[in-house]
């Protein structure tokens, strides 16, 4: 097993010290998560693993052999071109092997018969077991199967990364680093500009990734899902806790509420103490006093004592207030239909949202989840079926593509704009609800991070208090900490809530019924996120027992027992059994594992399928074909080399 190690490693920019004596020992074939808030020097430690940066002091170690792989929040793409081309630069070291072991064909060919050939045959069966290894007979249906996976298809492959989306660029870049097969791969907010189709693509690539990964995420789903353990990173110093990021939760607030408890007893001790110490050291009672101090003085120096208030997670106190209630349905769309340059984005489409409830909405990318909003809220018509909103309605709308604040004006300024009746004092005490205290109340709007302009605009629209919130993405650009606080509000929030979201850890905190708009097809499910998983696993469920049913209690009988298959893939087996191949050339261990990698790359290329996503009872059943076919190629993997190190 590799290691990446970071002995006692500090850095500061000018006066800021953005870590402090930070170690930290990461494993390959592990899958841990980062967690801290905007600015708490995540991307900053991720590029001193990567080599990017130089630490002030410290270290960093990695083992021979393992090779890291960085995926920065803003990646550096060459705009000149095509996609293909830059995608394809991730598999540059296989090209390498390619052209050196076609320079060593030549090379063979003109030295045959000479002394030196023997040599060359040699170099020339390291470099093809080497590009055995590195999957180089399959680089086609990688890049299919990757492409495929975070949503590009075959028609994009010509277009000039000049002309993507900066969401498109984003998934370009992670395309390229995962076709470069690092050992261990460093993910800066990897799931940014992923619909929930590629987000579940990206999950079960890291699961059956083997070198293991490091990823920075606010997708607190994702962490539960990947994440074997979670670091803490604030006040310039790591913790580590086990588990996913539900657990690190658990734990961290259980570890806050003791340390707290502890703090307390401590502090009423010491003040009981100095108390008397105080009252009888010059008097009678002074000699007690006088032990009683040297005694406090040495448990003080022991490091006895909680001295310092511990931790807590901070929130974001978000107040939505608390508009005139309503009754009756507020908004309800009525057999929708639209489509665009001859694409149909949905049709027959109804929606009903009752007052006080909390919809959601969500479905991969390019299903018409924001035109649908827009249809809702008249700012664009349908072009068939009808909308009606609920008299006395007032609507706030936080779209996706926001009206710009003033990159000149000031915090305060932003909200005096809108309220110029107010004073300075009453414009300060409402930004401070959204974490905009002190200085920060001061800050330009051009000099704030994606997360504060997200608050800011937040404020804004609470400006005109509405009794229906109707939100496009509300968590793009926000941390952990501004989600949780967002979440809380809207939970408190007695009027009418819509929102689009891919984030499902925030629908399932939010939403009581979901809307999902899905290419051809959409349905409402009760419930939230997980409730909708759990629904279409039921269902898939029930398609198969009338089949079942229909069997005749003869063939129930001749039928041999059946076990339930596995809903996820099993784990890989820490022990590999490779006796079945001891009596194999190493050449027929070679061609089996050839073999062996072109069936997990071919069943890898069906999760590029968008229509296997319609069908659960199919996606398991690849799921767990995948898990046997990886089983089986590290196994065939082992045995090639335990032989090949016996030559």
């Amino acid at each position: 097993m590799g290691t990446i190690t970071l002995d006692r490693v500090s850095k500061q920019f000018g006066t800021q010290v953005v870590l402090e004596e930070v170690s930290l020992q990461l494993h390959t074939g592990r899958v841990v998560g980062l967690v801290g808030r905007n600015g708490a020097g995540k991307t900053t430690l991720f590029r001193i693993i990567a080599g990017l940066l130089e630490p002030d002091l410290g270290s960093v170690a990695v083992s021979r052999g393992v090779t890291i792989g960085y995926l920065p929040q803003e990646p550096q793409l060459d705009p000149d071109r095509t996609l293909g081309e830059e995608v394809g630069t991730g598999l540059a070291d296989i090209t390498s092997i390619e052209e050196r072991l076609a320079q060593l064909s030549e090379d063979i060919a003109e030295r045959h018969d000479t002394k030196g050939h023997e040599e060359l045959m040699r170099r020339y069966d390291r470099l093809h077991a080497e590009f055995v290894a590195a999957g180089g007979y399959n680089v086609k249906k990688r890049l299919g199967e990757v492409l495929g996976g975070l949503g590009f298809s075959q028609d994009e492959l010509g277009i000039r990364v000049g002309l993507l989306s900066g969401g498109q660029r984003c998934r370009a870049a992670l395309a390229r680093l995962l076709l470069q097969q690092r050992h261990y791969l460093l993910l800066d907010e990897p799931t940014n500009h992923l619909d929930l189709d590629t987000i579940d693509w990206l999950e079960r690539f890291l699961t059956s990734h083997r070198g293991g990964a490091l990823v920075v995420s606010h997708d607190r789903y994702l962490l539960d899902r990947i994440a074997e353990s979670i670091i803490e990173l604030e006040d310039r110093r790591i913790r580590s806790f086990p588990g996913n990021y539900s657990s690190y939760v658990r734990i961290s607030q259980t570890q806050a509420l003791a340390q707290e408890r502890q703090y307390l007893r401590d502090k009423a001790f010491i003040d009981k103490e100095q108390d008397f110490i105080a009252r009888y050291h010059a008097a009678q009672r002074g000699r007690e006093a006088r032990g009683r101090r040297t005694r406090l003085q040495r448990r003080l120096e022991a490091g006895e004592f909680e001295l310092e208030r511990p931790r807590t997670r901070r929130t974001v106190g978000i107040d939505l207030g608390q508009p005139d209630k309503q009754s009756g349905t507020v908004i309800r769309g009525d057999g929708l239909n639209k489509a665009y340059d001859g694409k149909r984005l949905f049709a027959g489409l109804n929606v009903r949202v009752d007052a006080g409830e909390r919809f959601g909405i969500t479905g991969p990318n390019g299903t018409g989840k924001t035109t649908l909003l827009r249809i809702l809220l008249g700012k664009i018509k349908p072009d068939d079926g009808q909308v009606e909103i609920l008299r006395g309605s007032t609507i706030g709308y936080h779209a996706q593509q926001v009206e710009p604040l003033t990159a000149t004006h000031n915090v305060v300024e932003e909200v005096l704009r809108l309220r110029p009746t107010w004073r300075e004092a009453e414009a300060r005490s409402l930004l401070a609800q959204f974490q905009f205290r002190g200085d920060d109340a001061f800050k330009r709007v051009k000099d704030l991070s994606g997360g504060e302009q997200s608050r800011l605009r937040l404020l804004r629209l609470l400006l005109d208090a509405p009794n229906v919130l109707v939100f496009d993405e509300p968590t793009n650009h926000l941390d952990i900490p501004s989600r949780e606080a967002l979440e809380d509000a809207l939970r408190n929030f007695a009027g009418t809530v819509v929102v689009v979201s891919h984030d499902r850890y925030f629908l399932d905190r939010i939403v009581q019924r979901l809307l999902v708009i899905r290419p051809e097809t959409h349905a409402t499910y009760v419930g939230n996120y997980s409730d909708y998983v759990r629904q279409t696993q039921e269902a898939a469920t029930a398609r198969e027992k009338p089949a079942a049913d229909n069997v005749s209690p003869a063939e129930k009988q001749k039928a041999p027992p059946t076990t339930t298959p596995p809903q996820a893939p099993a784990a890989p087996s820490k022990r590999l059994d490779t006796s079945r191949f001891d009596a194999l050339s190493i050449e027929r261990i070679e061609e089996l594992l050839i073999e062996q990698e072109d069936r997990v790359a071919s069943l890898q290329a069906r999760f590029g399928d968008r229509d296997l996503y319609r069908d659960a009872d199919a996606l398991a059943r690849l799921r767990d074909e995948l898990a046997e076919a990886q089983q089986e190629l590290a196994v065939i993997e082992k045995a090639w080399s335990e032989r090949a190190e016996s030559l």
